[in-house]
Parts: C-alpha cells; sequence; structure tokens
C-alpha cells in the first residue's frame, strides 16, 4: 500500500523555493492546494508539482520548513528524488544569498558553475 511521504529540507524562504524550481524548468503551481496521492489521499502544500501520471509532488510547511510531500512509489521526474532534493536545495541556496546579499548592497560580479557542479560567486559592493 502506498502511501505520503515527508522529506524534511532546509528550505524555509517560499519565493526562493519557487524561484529555485523555475530555474530547473519544473512546472510548477502555486499553493495551497491539495497534493494527490493514492486512493485518493491528499496534502495540502504550497508549492504543487503536477505529474502525467496523477500524483503530484508539493511541498508543504510544517511551520518552519518547507518539506517534501509526495507518494514515492508514483515519483515520475527525470532525476530520482535525492538528485531531486540535491538541485532544488543547491538552486535554493544561490538565490537565497543572492537576494540576501542584494538586501546589503551586493551585487554578483562573478558566477562560474565547477566541474563538480558548485556554483561559485564572486559578489562586491561600492560604497562611497
Amino acid at each position: 500500500m502506498s502511501h505520503f511521504s515527508n522529506i524534511k529540507t532546509q528550505i524555509r524562504n517560499l519565493d526562493s523555493l519557487k524561484s529555485a524550481l523555475t530555474d530547473l524548468g519544473v512546472d510548477w503551481k502555486p499553493g495551497p492546494q491539495a497534493v494527490k496521492g493514492y486512493r485518493g489521499q491528499t496534502r495540502k502544500a504550497e508549492v504543487i508539482i503536477e505529474q502525467e501520471n496523477g500524483y503530484d509532488i508539493g511541498f508543504s510547511s510544517n511551520g518552519v520548513e518547507y518539506e517534501l510531500v509526495s507518494d514515492l512509489q508514483f515519483w515520475q521526474q527525470a532525476w530520482s528524488v535525492d538528485r531531486f532534493l540535491n538541485l532544488v536545495t543547491q538552486r535554493y541556496a544561490y538565490h537565497t544569498v543572492v537576494n540576501a546579499t542584494a538586501d546589503r548592497g551586493f551585487q554578483i560580479s562573478e558566477q562560474q558553475k565547477n566541474e563538480d557542479g558548485s556554483i561559485r560567486l564572486v559578489l562586491q559592493r561600492w560604497s562611497a
């Protein structure tokens, strides 16, 4: 029997999560909406990723962070669950850093994607 799994993340900012998913080319819908699972089960989520098989993926707030909510037996994405979460987390971190530093007057002066998949950012701020 299938059931929903809640996978904890370190994702706390909804806007950065949405930007990360968009960067990855993931077609998502804003919530709150119901994530559809096995035998008509549903869970409320703030971000929903519909799958062709009718079983959705979502990100739902537990009051502290956003958890990935899905019936993993019906996972139908280009990446495995682990790879998907790693990619989302990396893009989320990127947007979190860029947004937080922009609020403090920094701009990206250099950006490089390394062979190992990591991203190197150089930020600068001009002072008068």
